[in-house]
């Protein structure tokens, strides 16, 4: 992923900021490797604590105008991401939605597919939204409003709860097709049903709170 990030054509300067969120698999030691590459910046946590951790720290330590979400299992090519970034860069949008259901339906699981519409449409139904897909890794925008957001999630709940604080501060989300191949639990996928939970009580709390 490091290496694809760095290679891309990009609209624009890159910064990567690496989030080793306190893994024990030997990251460590491939990230120390590779101390010193230019527009690569690693930053360590000392204990594992989530997804939604990786990026509050991730969005603390940059220093660009646009921030854009990449997860590191190669589900989604970074080469999207200079498509996705114009609209930000041209002043045409303040949020972008990478969706993974504007093209081809994906090869995913029937359950995983049936959980993410559902959790989308829940979202559209709670904020009067028209979003297709509000659980996608690819959530691009402007720094200043992400660190405007005032996020708190740890885990899997970041997802929903950057959408509905985006929705409820009136923020509109341009939405962009984007291809996705899915990883296996075998590979590694973590999310489960629990956090389908989560994301609907996320979305709630939210959606009625002050």
């Amino acid at each position: 992923m490091i290496d694809r990030l760095l290679t891309i054509d990009l609209p624009a300067e890159r910064e990567i900021i690496v989030i080793n969120d306190g893994s024990s698999d030997g990251t460590r030691d491939v990230l120390t490797a590779l101390e010193g590459t230019p527009r690569l910046r690693i930053v360590h946590a000392e204990r594992n604590r989530g997804k939604g951790h990786a990026i509050r720290l991730g969005l603390a330590h940059a220093r660009g105008g646009v921030i854009a979400i990449q997860d590191a299992d190669l589900e989604l090519d970074p080469a999207q991401l200079g498509r996705l970034v114009e609209p930000l860069l041209s002043g045409e949008a303040d949020v972008v939605y990478g969706s993974r259901f504007l093209g081809r339906r994906p090869d995913a699981p029937w359950l995983t597919l049936v959980a993410n519409r559902a959790l989308t449409a829940l979202t559209n139904l709670l904020y009067g939204s028209s979003i297709t897909d509000m659980e996608t890794c690819y959530k691009i925008m402007r720094t200043s409003v992400a660190r405007g957001l005032g996020l708190t999630a740890d885990r899997f709940d970041i997802e929903p709860e950057i959408t509905a604080r985006l929705l409820k501060a009136g923020y509109r989300i341009a939405e962009q097709p984007v291809s996705f191949i899915p990883r296996s639990r075998a590979a590694g996928k973590k999310i489960g049903w629990r956090d389908g939970i989560a994301a609907i009580r996320v979305l709630v709390r939210h959606r009625f709170s002050a």
